[in-house]
């Protein structure tokens, strides 16, 4: 799962996985790091749902895992809502849902409003951009370190960190780094109070301490910037690519939120996630899965299972790009709003926007969790730019 192979064309994989074992597959996350692949949807949601029999906290297997693993940043324990069960998943839920449900919407849109005409004016002039690299990336972080309350000083060290532990390239320093950045973010926000989940997360009962406070924060930064990008990149290849939705930049009848809903169901941004490790060898499936090992719900397989298969996908919520069950994503309206809001900004402002190469040449990046490209070339007339609305 970590090689190019995988990542130019992850579907066939999975269908020939589904011809060989069925709906859970024994599979690789990294060299020597056994895992169990989950790609049935209806396994999947009983697992999401089954929390007492998969928990998510991973402690009983980290025990055995090498410092230097490359995927380990993205399985270790953590003391937050995504790697916990029980009362201690309670806790952390319920300040993280406190901390994202104080997030103005109104604002927001102005906010990335601003963000992406900013962006646009820095290419809109030359007639070519990489969308990933000058407009999607930068658009979802500024408007994540907004919503957090990060300084763009902390912000940068952020954007390290977590750009080596996705690519698992010296992953054990890129997770000290973050950590270290965002110790930084707390003690900033103890000392300056915003109006930002940093600053909420501090004064809620929970009563973080300052490691638990790092590690939410991490949380929500892992969330946010990967998954949100790639669905922005995403969603554009597809409607400059297919003409049901490249019909819609000069005024087609499918809209961008079809377009997202579409993705969401048939390529989400975060292909392989939502990780369990089961406290004792569960017979799934006339398979046995080992205790304590990581089990792995591939979103991308189990939404194109063929068991669930003629549903149509327009306005259909029922994917598990989100996850599912208790660990379900507590954030997605605000990651609906910023992505289509990025996408509709950037296709009012350059509606003639089409791909630089063909298709078929955009490249993939390799990874066992993502769904990636590593650039989004694009070419369009050179319009000047455009004002940029007042500060929010």
């Amino acid at each position: 799962m970590y090689s190019a192979e995988f990542a130019a064309d992850p579907q066939s994989a999975y269908r020939d996985m589904r011809k060989r074992f069925g709906s859970v597959v024994p599979v690789e996350l990294s060299p020597g790091i056994n895992a169990t692949l989950v790609i049935g949807y209806a396994t999947a949601v009983r697992i999401l749902n089954d929390p007492e029999h998969f928990p998510a906290d991973p402690r009983e297997w980290e025990r055995n895992i090498p410092a230097d693993c490359p995927v380990l940043p993205m399985l270790q324990f953590r003391p937050a809502a995504l790697r916990t069960t029980g009362a201690e998943h309670t806790r952390y839920r319920q300040a993280n849902v406190a901390g994202i449900a104080g997030v103005d919407l109104y604002a927001m849109h102005g906010i990335v409003e601003q963000y992406a005409i900013g962006l646009i004016n820095t290419f809109c002039a030359t007639g070519s951009a990489d969308l990933l690299s000058q407009y999607a990336f930068p658009l979802v972080f500024q408007t994540l370190n907004r919503m957090l309350g990060c300084t763009p000083e902390i912000g940068a060290q952020v954007a390290q960190g977590m750009a080596q532990i996705f690519e698992g390239n010296d992953a054990e320093a890129g997770n000290n780094l973050l950590a270290s950045a965002l110790h930084a973010l707390v003690m900033l926000r103890q000392a300056e109070p915003g109006d930002d989940v940093a600053t909420r997360l501090l004064h809620h009962p929970a009563a973080l301490s300052d490691e638990e406070m790092v590690h939410q924060l991490l949380v929500l930064y892992g969330a946010g910037i990967e998954p949100m990008l790639n669905l922005v990149v995403n969603t554009l290849r597809l409607m400059l690519t297919d003409d049901r939705f490249a019909g819609n930049l000069l005024g087609g009848s499918l809209s961008t939120r079809d377009a997202l809903d579409e993705v969401l169901f048939t390529d989400p941004p975060l292909a392989n996630f939502c990780m369990t490790y089961p406290i004792r060898p569960m017979l799934i499936d006339g398979m046995w899965l080992p205790a304590n090992e990581p089990v792995v719900i591939s979103m991308s397989a189990c939404n194109n299972d063929p068991a669930i298969a003629g549903r149509d996908m327009l306005d259909n919520r029922a994917h598990l790009a989100w996850s599912a069950g208790p660990h379900g994503c507590p954030a997605r309206s605000v990651a609906y709003l910023i992505v289509q809001d990025a996408i509709d900004q950037l296709l009012d402002a350059l509606p003639e926007l089409r791909l630089a190469v063909p298709a078929e040449e955009l490249v993939w990046r390799p990874g066992p969790f993502h769904r990636s490209l590593a650039a989004l070339p694009v070419e369009f007339p050179r319009t000047p730019p455009l004002p940029v609305p007042e500060s929010f």
